[in-house]
């Protein structure tokens, strides 16, 4: 009877885990490291086998957030805004309107949905933040960031991919008096607010990291890498990255005691190392080979893979260093993620590649042209479950890239 006891809970804790998914931008912890294995190492002539795609997202940048049960992004057509939920053969299970979207320049809905729990997150370009029931589209709350808390819009739109950490909701508002904020993720209510450097916010999406038993979240704003204290609020340190147009829009990462960020428009990475209590950050070296403005990186042992701000360069530079290992010329630059031993690009210009990197370059093992869809190809792959998720514009694309 004791050890039926012990099974059933043991049964009940796991249970209660699995449903506590936290699905969110570029990967498990926002690095573009996807723990996929048993993928293909190489493509046929034409690519991947194309499962299904789905061609009526509107205009947009937004990625897929992948569950088990859905697939989750969003779109805008005619200046409106919505969250849409498909199942895993392409059809549409709901679809939510949440208000205005940007249509001014490079339009269309720019963040990715946020699943957490039971709940699902959506900031707009215009700094709404949606929360939703993940399972209907329900709105249960909406709160106005900019009208709020006193922030300032910025030129192109907010860009923030959100971020939860526990039963805290993190938000760069880029307001004088409240430029940081953390919400609680099932009211919408604040929880504490920072001044920071009194910048305007700077399209990043910011990560947590826990450095020696202490939770600090990171983010940029317009000319500063900035780290505050999880927990508590307070802002532990500030780094000078200014740079042309304050644009800063990819996520940092963290190993091993330091934090590497890129910026584009020619400022490119910086290596700062944290002290141990975390209070302070030393800058260990720059590098403006990779420099891309929003396609990120990834960490990959001891090595960094990314691409050069505009151009055909893919780099590979050393972690301790800085120093440029090899740089090859292989298609336009753009965005990458990593999974089972490989790099997969996507480019600027339409293609999508599986790459290796190899000792002193990188090896094309396959490619393809993205075939459906319309404007820019900003949005960031995503896999899941041995499979490709592709946007383009209007349309999702889903790719089968298992053995």
């Amino acid at each position: 009877m004791k050890n039926l006891f012990l099974l059933i809970s043991i049964c009940f804790i796991s249970t209660l885990v699995i449903s506590q998914e936290n699905v969110q931008w570029r990967g498990e912890n926002r690095d573009g490291i996807y723990n996929e294995t048993e993928l293909l190492k190489e493509w046929p002539e034409n690519g991947p086998e194309l499962l299904w795609h789905f061609d009526e997202l509107g205009v947009g940048h937004a990625s897929a957030a992948v569950t088990d049960n859905m697939v989750y992004t969003a779109g805008t057509i005619d200046g409106i805004g919505f969250v849409i939920a498909l199942n895993h053969n392409g059809q549409q299970l709901w679809k939510t309107e949440y208000g205005e979207e940007w249509i001014v320049d490079w339009d269309g809905v720019r963040t990715t949905p946020m699943i957490n729990e039971e709940k699902l997150y959506k900031i707009s370009a215009y700094g709404v933040i949606t929360c939703m029931n993940k399972n209907n589209g329900e709105i249960l709350w909406k709160i106005d960031i900019i009208k709020q808390f006193g922030g300032k819009n910025i030129q192109w739109g907010i860009t923030e991919n959100l971020l939860i950490h526990n039963e805290k909701l993190f938000c760069t508002v880029g307001g004088s008096e409240h430029n940081v904020i953390t919400l609680n993720k099932n009211t919408g209510e604040l929880i504490w607010s920072n001044k920071g450097n009194t910048e305007t916010s700077a399209y990043c999406s910011p990560i947590i990291i826990n450095h020696n038993n202490r939770y600090i979240f990171i983010t940029q704003s317009a000319s500063s890498i900035l780290g505050f204290d999880a927990e508590k609020g307070d802002l532990l340190w500030k780094h000078s990255q200014p740079n042309k147009y304050s644009v800063h829009a990819n996520t940092p990462i963290y190993h091993d005691g330091q934090i590497y960020i890129v910026s584009g428009y020619g400022k490119g990475g910086v290596m700062l190392k944290l002290s141990d209590d975390g209070n302070s950050v030393t800058e260990l070296w720059r590098n403006t080979d990779i420099g891309h403005k929003s396609g990120g990186f990834v960490l990959v042992d001891g090595r960094l893979y990314g691409a050069a701000d505009g151009g055909n360069k893919w780099h590979c530079i050393d972690w301790n260093t800085g120093n440029t290992i090899y740089s090859v010329n292989m298609f336009k630059s753009g965005n990458i993620i990593y999974a089972d031993g490989l790099l997969y690009c996507y480019s600027e210009s339409g293609e999508v590649a599986l790459v290796e990197p190899m000792e002193k370059t990188f090896k094309i093992l396959g490619r393809f042209r993205v075939p459906f869809g319309e404007k820019w190809h900003w949005a960031h792959l995503v896999i899941n479950n041995k499979k490709l998720y592709v946007r383009h514009g209007n349309s999702l694309m889903v790719y089968s890239i298992g053995k």
